[in-house]
């Protein structure tokens, strides 16, 4: 499993556009084959702060996915709406079964 966090800090005066335009690709990345979650959360400690957190069943689903043209879409609308650099962290997992 590959798990990516991408942390998007946002422009407070953008924030209900950049909200519109992420749950469109949340939506999107969803139906993708592959994808087992795709949840952004707000930070509580952090004002305009998100984290997108992924789970896709291996490599190949990710790049099917970064090379989707709603995943693109929205990054090419990104830097619109953010104040910072985009903070992406990719991890290999697997499910703990207790």
């Amino acid at each position: 499993m590959i798990i990516i966090h991408a942390e998007m800090k946002v422009n407070s005066e953008l924030e209900a556009e950049f909200l519109e335009s992420v749950t469109e690709l949340i939506e999107a990345s969803r139906a993708e084959q592959g994808n087992e979650s795709y949840k952004l959360l707000k930070d509580t400690e952090q004002d305009h702060t998100y984290l997108m957190v992924e789970q896709w069943t291996d490599q190949e689903a990710l790049g099917l996915h970064n090379a989707s043209s709603h995943f693109q879409g929205f990054v090419a609308k990104a830097p619109k709406y953010l104040t910072a650099p985009l903070n992406v962290q990719a991890y290999a997992g697997q499910r703990i079964n207790k």
